[in-house]
């Protein structure tokens, strides 16, 4: 996924945390837990602290946030600014009442057209042909979602009302007190990230942000390593040039790009914690599956996995030739699985089981970033 930031002056290239993109990835580990093991203890207490009037209103719209990250979180990107975000939830939420019907209406469907996300289609409050789709699959979806869309599309205005209400009674039961704790550390992240771009230029401060976020040698383009595909432009005059980067405490392993035509970018990223491993690239990802998945490599870790043998060894237990052990040696050492030290005269191989006891982890945090 890339955003193209040429000619883009620094100034323009904003890190502040935002009260509103956080409650999105709160509520996201409150309904997907399994997607952040360590927030179990968190979300159990929090859910099970719901008055049952909020738990029913928010499992009414979790769609908003369980299998999508609906851009109605992230308002400062889709009204002409500066995309500074607000100091408090009151503030990001006057933000998103300033964003026009069309656009909101499209965020808060984006559950009804995730594949034509960054395909730029007309609003479904104008467009015929996308609020049939828009109802059509919201029906597919159940009726919850169903019932949404119809809501939406008849009177937005009453909608909006419903969800600010909703958003703000989640602040009361729980969240005003969640972001007080950790809205010090996001701060003091973002500080941190803007004073590398001051001192030390833009590639620094985006690197700081992900081993999986980096920049291009000519300095224009930003690239995420996700398997999702994606571009978009930081200088689209719609809402104004530039790029914001948004701390989060709550969103690991997820690493969120906003790349809606005619929005300003965003890029959500978790803040990194020692106890956090470092995401592996998707290239790294396939080379160590594809290397596991071959009959005879797998017969090979069988036994690289219970001691370290010698080439001519592992070619003499698996019945092939030395220069076939080498092959498939070569595969797994380029996908990292194997390691290599010499004892004399002597190469021994050795599976790294570290590394493969994570390749689940590593795949899972890897299709969910």
């Amino acid at each position: 996924m890339t955003i193209d930031i040429a000619g883009l002056p620094a100034d323009r290239i904003v890190f502040e945390p935002s009260p509103l993109a956080e409650l999105g990835v709160a509520l996201h580990a409150l309904t997907e837990p399994g997607h952040h093991p360590g927030l179990h203890g968190w979300a159990t207490a929090t859910s099970a602290a719901l008055e049952p009037d909020l738990a029913d209103r928010l499992h009414e719209a979790d769609f908003l946030w369980q299998n999508t990250f609906s851009d109605i979180f992230t308002p400062f990107a889709g009204v002409p600014g500066d995309g500074r975000t607000g100091s408090c939830l009151a503030e990001d939420l006057d933000t998103l009442d300033r964003m026009d019907d069309e656009r909101f209406v499209s965020a808060a469907l984006e559950f009804t057209c995730c594949h034509l996300y960054d395909a730029g289609t007309p609003s479904p409050l104008v467009d015929a042909a996308s609020r049939a789709r828009a109802r059509e699959t919201a029906a597919a979806r159940g009726p919850r979602q169903s019932d949404f869309t119809e809501r939406l599309l008849a009177d937005p205005g009453s909608v909006r009302t419903w969800i600010r209400r909703l958003l703000e009674d989640c602040d009361a039961a729980f969240f005003a007190d969640t972001w007080r704790r950790v809205r010090v550390p996001l701060t003091a992240d973002a500080r941190h990230k803007t004073e590398l771009l001051r001192r030390k230029g833009t590639a620094e401060a985006v690197g700081a942000v992900s081993a999986a976020v980096s920049l291009s040698e000519d300095g224009s383009t930003v690239t995420v390593d996700k398997l999702t595909r994606g571009r978009t432009t930081a200088t689209d005059p719609e809402v104004g040039p530039g790029v914001t980067f948004v701390p989060t405490t709550f969103g690991w392993p997820h690493l969120v790009v906003l790349h809606a035509p005619g929005w300003r970018p965003v890029i959500q990223y978790p803040v990194h914690r020692p106890e956090l491993p470092v995401p592996a690239s998707v290239e790294l990802l396939r080379l160590r599956m594809e290397g596991l998945a071959h009959p005879m490599r797998m017969r090979l870790c069988r036994d690289l996995a219970r001691s370290p043998y010698t080439t001519g060894e592992l070619a003499v237990s698996l019945g092939i030739t030395p220069p076939e052990v080498s092959r498939h040696l070569a595969v797994l050492k380029k996908a990292g699985l194997v390691t290599t030290r010499r004892r004399g005269r002597y190469v021994l191989h050795q599976l790294d089981l570290t590394v493969v006891a994570r390749l689940g982890s590593d795949f899972l945090e890897g299709v969910l970033r």
